[in-house]
Order: C-alpha cells, then sequence, then structure tokens
C-alpha cells in the first residue's frame, strides 16, 4: 500500500484570492483525478500569494481569504490538501496552514518563526504562533511547518519527538543564485537529527522584484532527494510514500539543478514574463543602443514574450558610433523584433535652444547636455510606451546603479528594471550563455568597451574603474558592508575603493527614484537594502 502525496509548485498572484482559489480547486481535482494522490500540498499564504504586504492590514483582504478557505473545503470532495492562508483570531493575524478533510478544516497550524531579514517583514503584519502541529491522515501522523520554521533549530526536533512521521513545509522561498543548493543542504542538515521524511513545496513566478523558483523537493530518512520538481515552471507531482512500519518516500522523478548563470538567466526572463503579465501590459518596448546592457535586455524580452510583443527604439545621436547602429539592427533582425530608428539630434537641438536664455552664453557642454540626451530618449520611449501600452524597459545595470552612471528621467524612466540587481560582469556572463542557445547578440556587442555614447570618444571607464575592480569592490561595500579599510586590505587600490564607495554614498536618491528590477543576489537595492538619501555617514571621508 502506498500513499500518495501532491506538492502543487504553483504561479500565485498576489492579491488575486477569487483566481488563486480558482486554480487552487483545478490543482486539486486534477491531482485527484489523474495523479491519484490522497494529500495535496500547496505553498505558503497560497490563498493570497506572497507577499501580500500591507494588504494584510485590510479587514475585507482578510475575511476574502478566510472565505476563500470555506468555499476550497466545501468545494473538494475525495482529496485532502494542506494550503497556506493568513488567519484572523481575535486582534491577532497569523500566517497559517490548514489541513483540509472530508470537506472541513480540520486541523491549522501557525508558523512559529516569523523572518524579519532581507527582503522578509513578516513581523510587521503577523503575530508568532507557539505550538507544533501534528494530524493524523490515513494511519500516520504527519507535522506541518512553514519555511522559516525548517531554518531555525527546535521546530522540527519537538515535531519529530511529539511522534511525526512525515514533516510537510510550505515554503514561499524567493530566488538569489545559489538558493536551490542552500535550501537542500539545509533541509538535509535537520534530517540528519530527526531522521524523518520532509516534503518541501515552494511556490513559483515573479512577484515586484522577487522571483520565487519553485524546485520543491522531497528527502528521505537520509537526507537524500528522491523527487525534485523543475525550476522556474509550475509543476503538480505525486510521490508515493510506502506505509509499511514508517512512511518512507520512493524515488521519483529528479529535475537537474540549474548551474550559475543559466539559473539567473531563468529567473531574469520568468521576472520579466510575469511582471508584463501580471500588470496586463500588451508587451514591452526599450531602446536598442548597441551596448551590451540593452543587447541582454532585448534578449530577455524576447525569450520572455516572444518576438511580436517586444519592439526596439533605435536612437542614434551625433555621438552614436555606427557600429552601434549597425549591431543593434542586426540584433532586432536576428531576434525578430519590429523597430524603429529615431534620430534625436533636431530633438536635442530644440532643447539646448530654448535653454540657452538660460544657460551660460559660450559655456562647454558637460554632464547637462549628456544628460538632456538621454533625457530625449526617456520622453520618446515614454510617448510609445504610453500610446502602446508597452511596459518600457529600463536597460542599466547594477553596476551603474551601485554609483550613479545613469540619468535621472533618462535612461532611468521606464516601469521594469531587469538588470538593476545584475552586476556588469554578469550581464556580460548572461549574454555570452545566450549567445550558447542561439547567436543572437553580435559579437562585436560584447568585446567593444561599454560607453554611454553621450560625448565624443567616451567609454565608462573615462568615468570608473575598470569594472573587474569595481564589481567586486561594490559588492564587498554593497551586498557584504564591508568597510573602506577591509576592501583595501583585500587588494583593491585606495582610490578605486574610496572613488566607488563615494559614488554609492551620494547616489541613494537616484536609485530610490529608479524603477523595480529583479532580485538575483543575496543582496538588492529596494526592498532589501534601505539606507537613508539624507544622511551624514559616509563609507569614506570626502
Amino acid at each position: 500500500m502506498t500513499l500518495n502525496i501532491a506538492l502543487a509548485q504553483m504561479n500565485l498572484m498576489v492579491g488575486s484570492i477569487a483566481a488563486n482559489t480558482d486554480n487552487i480547486i483545478v490543482a486539486a481535482e486534477n491531482a485527484r483525478d489523474h495523479l491519484k494522490a490522497d494529500l495535496v500540498v500547496f505553498p505558503e499564504l497560497t490563498i493570497t500569494g506572497y507577499p501580500p504586504e500591507d494588504l494584510l492590514f485590510r479587514k475585507d483582504f482578510i475575511v476574502h481569504a478566510n472565505e476563500a478557505i470555506k468555499r476550497i473545503a466545501q468545494s473538494l470532495t475525495k482529496i485532502s490538501i494542506v494550503i497556506g492562508f493568513p488567519e484572523q483570531e481575535a486582534d491577532k493575524l497569523y500566517n497559517s496552514a490548514a489541513f483540509i478533510h472530508e470537506g472541513e478544516v480540520h486541523t491549522i497550524y501557525r508558523k512559529n518563526v516569523l523572518p524579519n531579514y532581507g527582503v522578509f517583514d513578516e513581523q510587521r503584519y503577523f503575530d508568532c504562533g507557539e505550538d507544533s502541529c501534528l494530524f493524523d491522515f490515513k494511519g500516520h501522523v504527519i507535522g506541518l511547518s512553514i519555511c522559516e520554521d525548517i531554518w531555525s533549530s527546535g521546530i522540527v526536533e519537538r515535531t519529530q519527538k511529539l511522534g511525526a512521521e512525515l514533516l510537510l513545509n510550505l515554503n514561499a522561498s524567493p530566488f538569489h543564485g545559489g538558493k536551490i543548493f542552500e535550501r537542500e543542504e539545509m533541509v538535509r542538515k535537520r534530517i540528519q537529527s530527526v531522521k524523518i521524511p520532509v516534503v518541501y513545496v515552494n511556490q513559483v513566478g515573479g512577484q515586484d522584484e522577487l522571483v520565487f523558483d519553485g524546485a520543491s523537493f522531497v528527502m528521505n530518512c537520509l537526507g537524500e532527494v528522491i523527487f525534485r520538481a523543475p525550476e522556474f515552471i509550475e509543476d503538480l507531482s505525486v510521490v508515493q510514500f510506502d506505509q509499511q512500519n514508517r512512511l518512507q518516500p520512493k524515488l521519483s522523478s529528479i529535475a537537474p539543478c540549474y548551474k550559475s548563470i543559466k539559473s539567473e538567466y531563468q529567473a531574469l526572463v520568468l521576472g520579466v514574463r510575469d511582471y508584463v503579465r501580471k500588470n496586463c501590459f500588451q508587451g514591452a518596448i526599450l531602446g536598442l543602443s548597441g551596448g551590451i546592457d540593452s543587447a541582454l535586455t532585448l534578449a530577455l524580452a524576447v525569450d520572455a514574450l516572444g518576438s511580436k510583443h517586444v519592439e526596439a527604439v533605435l536612437m542614434p545621436s551625433e555621438y552614436t558610433q555606427s557600429m552601434s547602429l549597425e549591431d543593434a539592427e542586426k540584433q532586432a533582425q536576428n531576434q525578430g523584433v519590429a523597430f524603429n530608428i529615431i534620430p534625436i539630434h533636431s530633438v536635442v537641438t530644440a532643447f539646448n535652444s530654448v535653454l540657452s536664455v538660460v544657460f551660460e552664453s559660450g559655456a562647454e557642454g558637460g554632464v547637462t547636455e549628456e544628460n538632456i540626451q538621454a533625457r530625449c530618449r526617456g520622453v520618446i520611449l515614454m510617448a510609445i510606451s504610453n500610446k502602446q501600452g508597452k511596459l518600457l524597459l529600463t536597460t542599466g545595470n547594477k553596476s551603474e546603479m551601485s554609483v550613479g552612471y545613469a540619468t535621472l528621467y533618462g535612461d532611468m524612466a521606464g516601469g521594469f528594471a531587469p538588470l538593476k540587481d545584475v552586476p556588469k560582469l554578469l550581464v556580460y556572463q548572461l549574454a555570452e550563455y545566450r549567445n550558447q542557445i542561439s547567436s543572437v547578440i553580435p559579437e562585436r556587442v560584447i568585446t567593444r568597451p561599454p560607453s554611454a555614447e553621450l560625448a565624443l570618444n567616451q567609454i565608462d571607464e573615462d568615468s570608473l574603474p575598470a569594472y573587474s575592480d569595481l564589481d567586486p569592490i561594490l559588492k564587498r561595500y554593497v551586498e557584504q558592508d564591508q568597510s573602506a579599510e577591509m576592501i583595501i586590505a583585500a587588494g583593491y587600490t585606495e582610490a578605486d575603493v574610496c572613488r566607488a564607495i563615494s559614488l554609492v554614498d551620494r547616489n541613494e536618491h537616484k536609485r530610490r527614484q529608479a524603477p523595480p528590477g529583479i532580485r538575483i543576489t543575496k543582496r538588492a537595492y529596494g526592498r532589501e537594502r534601505r539606507y537613508p538619501i539624507t544622511s551624514g555617514y559616509r563609507g569614506v571621508e570626502v
């Protein structure tokens, strides 16, 4: 005899309670009718999607979520489920999981450990549960836990001591590079102490800055993976458990783990696709310059949405090299996207003419005049975006956002920033990876020195340290909170370190006004790294 447990790795939409509920019922019925499942396990906060943020402060939102639980229970027969939802009791709100059996809610577990670091701020919304939770199902004792519970010592061990033969763990665990390996290693360590199998169900999909990669899995009592769902796609699979003596999972399909670069690329594609789809845009547009950042952004957009739903706009100026225009046209043709060429010289001339009455006569052009070019492009792109109902993708990368090498209301203008958390060196790696699939980005785009092309013979390294030095410095300062002294001691020049840190500190105001972008590193700007704009502290003396 076997016990069949289905893992429902779902792409949910935050706040779309009715649609989520419909999809939950369909998934449970499919698991029952086609996969012969006895029990279906869904992700954390399945009803509302994750993270619902301040929607949780709305009483009507909580009422609708709890009504959905009742509807699900009444709709499902001959199949049992475990599902996540926000549970209101008196004046307290819990991140909970319900065991629904034979049309009724039989057991509710309240998440014990509420994460309040990085992208998580659950203590803002929820109260902590205090008790372990077990339920009997077909003669077996099964324990419940939610996400962070399994990362903290004590919860799993206590549940096992109370008699659990199997632990179910509901998750909304967001992606960053290497996260899948961290999760599995952590669960393996927990199993070493309790010697019971674990069913780990994770959601999948993009939600604003976050991407959830799925990769749900089951480990046996030895800590061996006997099932793994694919990364970055929805999946509904059943794992059989042998009911002789204690529950033991039988070997099932094990999807491969994506290695670095491939996983980051897939996360970016999913993030773009879901942001456009879930926010009901008609497609995406972007400015295609012939540079590496816009080239990668175009490749991501086409892979996410299809060439028919992506449009490129080429906007040469007097400083645009002929190779830039040639390479941009070539990539647009390679990827089959519609493109228009809109020279900006006349627009820039008009702006300079209007501003001549307030600019000093005869003064040499500088950053202001460079920024006017970028802002002219931003106006053109936003006009097309408004007219066509397409999302404007900005193309700036994390290195540029860190040091402020971007123009407010210019190349920063747009609705979504796919590369916002992608350092420049990783941009090159991702472009090379994409070309291994099919050669869409012209080789010259990858090999030529990067340039904003806002002035004659301009290259990035005129204003910045070499990216081979800059990116490691930024990682240490931005992601690891290392001091200037520590970074210099690691072998970087004092001049490069001090310049980079000074630029990071001075440009918080720009980052605060940047569009949201996809998180793929352990610490991204936006919801994760939150620094004051107005601050007397500086990482270096200036």
